[in-house]
């Protein structure tokens, strides 16, 4: 089994590597890849003692944060990696102000490679967020005695560890990996039922993150008066179902306002056909709002979604109607806003779990999830509206203090 792994990991780099010559993203990952062995060799010595965070993309990196800026706290004296296999994760992050030492994308998990790369610097610490194993990368950690966490572990029926062939990869995740921190109990007993037994249930650490997002200044110019005295629907990364629906909310409800960012800046002029008389965030200063009857506003930059949810009265969060994957729900969620979504959502029991406690709704049609935003929006359904926020906020409220459980554990 070995060997068939090492095959698939020359398929996969050489598949990348010819993708690359079509594809934007992947090639900016086979391109920074290049990098990523220079990076640490000029930011770290051999001595340097370092905690190292990998995330397979942007919603897994937020999961993982809570733990890894605790850990910093505890253990200041190290220093930070933060290695991701996405584009997507390593382009939003690596702009932004963060705690890493590094950033850079994880090699191409080839043993000679790997063993190169981990050489550079003295990991302590090693840990992966929900799913993300590289099986020569483990290996190679557990060779130099570091300790091997899981983050926010999340167990699903179709992984391959629940197949005939995947007895080989969960006879390596049980000899390397020193804990599972699992998202909720089902996860647990599926782990546990194939030998996985180094796991306890702390929850998901997203909602730690999404809690902290209160506390921060929320405000983005401009909003607040676009807004005015109307009911606002922000819709959060945005695909071609979602905007199917917005198309609808204007054409029966003119009053609403809507503020539309979409999951990927290239659909801006696709959206701007459809809403001829929308306004772009990037020109609204020049735009004299209390004159202004623009029904809605297209962000056309990024980083202002998770601030963006708290002026929503109805949050809709794509991806969801597809097989995309459902995007972050708990960033509306957390303050108080009513969530509605695809229910395309198999890799997210959070989305179930909303939807139980009142705070959410997935529909299968966008027609469907159209209708009931303009019920929840009509002025003689405050009731159900304030109810549903409610229900929400505190979805996000009881949740426990996941990093502090993983902490706890980790530290001892």
């Amino acid at each position: 089994m070995k060997l068939l792994y090492t095959i698939f990991i020359n398929l996969l780099t050489f598949g990348m590597k010819v993708f690359a010559l079509l594809n934007d993203k992947t090639k900016k990952g086979v391109e920074g890849r290049k990098e990523s062995l220079q990076k640490v060799k000029t930011a770290f010595s051999k001595t340097d003692k370092v905690i190292w965070m990998h995330a397979a993309s942007l919603g897994e990196y937020e999961q993982g944060l809570p733990v890894l800026e605790k850990l910093k706290e505890n253990l200041p004296d190290h220093k930070i990696l933060i290695t991701f296999f996405s584009p997507s994760g390593y382009e939003n992050v690596v702009k932004k102000k963060h705690i890493g030492d590094v950033i850079c994308y994880l090699p191409f998990d080839k043993k000679t490679l790997v063993e190169e790369f981990v050489s550079q610097f003295d990991v302590k610490l090693f840990f992966t967020v929900k799913y993300d194993y590289w099986y020569n990368l483990l290996a190679e950690l557990k060779k130099r005695n570091v300790k091997i966490y899981v983050i926010s572990a999340l167990f699903y029926e179709r992984q391959s560890f629940f197949t005939s062939y995947g007895k080989w990869f969960v006879k390596q995740l049980k000899k390397d990996v020193d804990w599972f921190f699992h998202q909720t109990p089902f996860s647990l007993a599926l782990a546990k039922s194939i030998g996985l037994t180094q796991s306890s249930v702390t929850g998901d650490t997203r909602f730690d993150r999404v809690k902290q997002l209160r506390k921060r200044n929320n405000h983005v110019e401009y909003i607040k008066d676009f807004i005015g005295n109307h009911k606002a629907v922000v819709f959060g990364s945005s695909w071609q179902a979602e905007e199917k629906i917005a198309e609808r909310l204007s054409q029966k409800n003119s009053t609403l306002k809507i503020i539309m960012a979409p999951h990927d800046l290239k659909r801006v002029d696709h959206l701007k056909n459809i809403f001829p008389e929308a306004l772009l965030y990037s020109e609204i200063k020049n735009t004299k709002l209390s004159d202004s009857k623009a029904q809605l506003l297209i962000i056309d930059s990024i980083g202002l979604l998770s601030k963006l949810y708290s002026y929503a009265d109805i949050a809709v969060v794509g991806g969801g109607f597809h097989d995309a994957g459902l995007h972050n729900i708990l960033e509306a969620a957390t303050f108080g806003v009513p969530v509605v979504f695809g229910n395309h959502y198999k890799k997210n029991p959070e989305a179930d779990d909303l939807i139980a406690a009142g705070g959410g709704k997935s529909f299968q049609h966008e027609s469907e999830a159209a209708e009931f935003i303009l019920f929840l929006a009509n002025q003689g359904n405050e009731e159900e509206l304030v109810a549903m926020s409610q229900k929400a906020g505190r979805f996000v409220d009881e949740k426990p203090d996941s990093t502090a459980m993983i902490l706890q554990k980790i530290l001892s």
